[in-house]
């Protein structure tokens, strides 16, 4: 049993920690969130008073935070003071490169260790245990992590040293959207064109224009009965969360002076839908917005 600390009890939060306590871990909770902190007792993980005192005991403390600034603000403000010597901090949380790596440096120079371990699956996944991991860190602090990982995930992959995890992260899901607005561009044309979603569905579910965004996250009602378009786009994964993270992407493509002109295109589309109807629907919702352009 190992005593962990996990703070960020939202959509994808609470199942991980909730996967924990299954496994026999020992779980505090710490969330800003009123909602958060009560779906997280209902499901028998206590709740800290503060972020100090859920870590102040930990063997290893999860974070899974909105953005990087939070994350930098939490280690810098009171998690590193707070916790014990020699803590292991799994920054789960989707971020920048830079800032995952201002995040390993600060726990470090705290006497701490830390790897970036950022995740691909929604809440399905977290709630089935079927996470991908891909993780940033050292090969040490990777196997110390590992059979916490493997309680929340099935696909753990090391990828490298410190911010390598959220660099597969942000490279995953610049393809993610891309093809999930590629899928449902193809869907508002077969639309136009007579055909219908199911015969579109198998044909291409079964043909080169497979992919996860047409058989997991179908954006039509009714081919795939547990893909958002069959709850009227609830997410899932939020537009929102789409348009912060191919945000991230264009920070790096331009960092790195790549010729990424489809993630552009699509780091645009996904903020616009953002900024209007899709800021609370799934992402594949983007269907949408496309049917509505003349």
């Amino acid at each position: 049993m190992t005593r962990i600390a996990f703070l960020g009890l939202g959509h994808m939060g609470l199942p991980m920690a909730a996967n924990l306590v299954k496994a026999g871990h020992e779980v505090h909770g710490y969330d800003l969130v009123p909602a958060a902190v009560e779906a997280a007792r209902t499901v028998g993980i206590p709740i800290a008073d503060s972020g100090a005192d859920a870590v102040a005991d930990a063997e290893v403390v999860i974070t899974m935070f909105p953005a990087g600034r939070h994350v930098i603000a939490a280690y810098q403000d009171e998690l590193l003071a707070a916790a014990r010597p020699g803590t292991l901090f799994i920054e789960s949380s989707t971020i920048a490169v830079d800032e995952a790596r201002t995040a390993h440096r600060l726990a470090v120079d705290a006497g701490h260790r830390n790897i970036d371990a950022p995740v691909s699956g929604g809440v399905v996944g977290a709630e089935a245990g079927t996470l991908a991991f891909m993780v940033g860190g050292s090969d040490e602090d990777f196997e110390a992590a590992r059979p916490l990982l493997e309680v929340m995930g099935r696909r753990i992959v090391h990828c490298g040293g410190p911010g390598l995890g959220q660099a597969a992260k942000v490279c995953n899901n610049m393809i993610l959207g891309i093809s999930q607005i590629a899928v449902a561009e193809a869907f508002v044309l077969a639309e136009r064109l007579g055909l219908e979603h199911q015969a579109m569905y198998d044909v291409v579910s079964q043909a080169s224009g497979q992919c996860w965004a047409l058989t997991t996250n179908c954006p039509v009602p009714g081919p795939v009965p547990t893909s958002p378009a069959n709850r009227d786009y609830q997410p899932g994964f939020a537009g929102a969360l789409m348009a912060k993270d191919l945000g991230l992407a264009l920070q790096a493509i331009e960092q790195t002076g790549t010729d990424a002109r489809m993630g552009r295109l699509a780091q645009q589309i996904y903020a616009a839908f953002a900024d209007g109807e899709g800021a609370g629907r799934d992402f594949s919702g983007i269907i949408t917005s496309i049917r509505s352009l003349p």
